[in-house]
């Protein structure tokens, strides 16, 4: 998919209600405004278009703790343009898309996977992030989950099901849903950046790694 970086990077500004990103050579940086994530650069290429030069420059000119990398490379790789001071997640990400066609858009909420006896749905949409919540019969977290249409694509985040409650069709519940509320604002293509425990979910439902994602955080060269 043409565009894919740039599509998740701007329903994912949308979703976590970060700054507009700044366009540069290389990709893009965006404005976070938190402790552990000040900010992140994001490199818009994938694979083996990936320049190790340019990654090598952005992360020899970080020199603050809570900048973040993601580069769309595995980690091993990575890993090894990276200076003292920086943490790799030694997991890969997978950034992922799906069509939201009629194969993964189009069953009834009759005909979406049920949640089981006793949990509660809930979904809600603000400045035009949908958000859905599953919570267990004691009222704790089962499963949570977000999307951002942006236009012609749209960014699921923030996917997750609490271990207690795995295995019951929750994830599958979740996605469905969100696949629907974006298929329904016009949006063609779903994106997003999953983990390995989510890998499999995806692809379940359709979804296809279009390159794998590696994280790295700057935590300053005397953090061990």
């Amino acid at each position: 998919m043409d565009g894919v970086v740039k599509a998740w990077v701007t329903g994912w500004v949308v979703s976590r209600g970060a700054a507009a990103p700044e366009h540069e050579p290389w990709g893009f940086t965006i404005d976070v405004g938190q402790l552990a994530h000040v900010s992140r650069h994001v490199f818009d290429a994938l694979g083996d278009d990936v320049d190790e030069k340019a990654v090598r420059q952005v992360a020899d000119g970080v020199t603050g703790a809570g900048v973040w990398l993601k580069v769309f490379q595995d980690p091993e790789v990575v890993g090894g343009w990276l200076g003292e001071g920086w943490w790799v997640d030694p997991e890969p990400g997978f950034l992922m898309t799906v069509p939201l066609t009629t194969a993964t858009t189009t069953t009834t909420p009759a005909e979406r996977p049920a949640a089981p006896a006793g949990y509660r749905l809930r979904t809600w949409t603000v400045r035009g992030v949908t958000r859905m919540l599953v919570a267990a019969p004691d009222g704790s977290l089962a499963a949570r989950g977000q999307v951002a249409p942006t236009g012609a694509t749209a960014v699921f985040d923030q996917i997750e099901t609490a271990a207690a409650h795995r295995r019951r069709g929750l994830g599958s519940l979740v996605m469905r849903t969100l696949q629907a509320v974006a298929a329904a604002t016009g949006a063609q293509t779903g994106v997003l950046a999953g983990t390995p425990a989510g890998r499999g979910l995806y692809e379940a439902l359709g979804w296809h790694v279009e390159a794998p994602l590696t994280s790295a955080k700057f935590v300053g060269p005397d953090a061990g």
